[in-house]
């Protein structure tokens, strides 16, 4: 069986940070919007294809991102999707929003038109928290 790939697009646009037991966990690159974004490690490409018995982990692996994000940041909404019209890897948006982002209420593709990078300090204490507060591991 060969290796788990994350699509090339991800890494032009993320940080791969590590990965829980079912998806692997990056940040979008722009740090204007607390920006998450998992891909579980399988081959299908829509959620809804998703086998039941990995549905609902999965869907936990986003609530945890969804609480750290809540924990850790000023946001005060967060939106969930699963669209890949762009990258066609299966892999599921959790981002931080509140009322003084750039783009609100408007939706944040299309619409980010700021841009502010991570420090790689920045990263790093992400990277930090995530393992403390919810068990991020090392990418292999």
């Amino acid at each position: 069986m060969s290796p788990f790939l994350i699509h090339p697009q991800f890494a032009t646009d993320c940080w791969i940070l590590g990965r829980l037991r079912h998806s692997h966990v990056l940040l979008h690159k722009n740090a204007v919007v607390s920006w998450f974004i998992l891909v579980p490690e399988i081959e299908a490409l829509d959620f809804l294809e998703l086998p039941e018995s990995l549905q609902i982990p999965v869907i936990q692996e986003c609530s945890r991102i969804a609480a750290f994000i809540r924990r850790e940041t000023d946001s005060t909404r967060i939106n969930f999707a699963a669209i890949g019209n762009i990258v066609p890897q299966m892999h599921l948006h959790v981002i931080g929003r509140r009322p003084a982002d750039p783009c609100w209420p408007l939706p944040v593709w299309g619409h980010l038109s700021e841009r502010r990078d991570y420090s790689a300090a920045e990263v790093a204490g992400i990277v930090d928290r995530l393992r403390q507060i919810i068990g991020l591991t090392p990418v292999s």
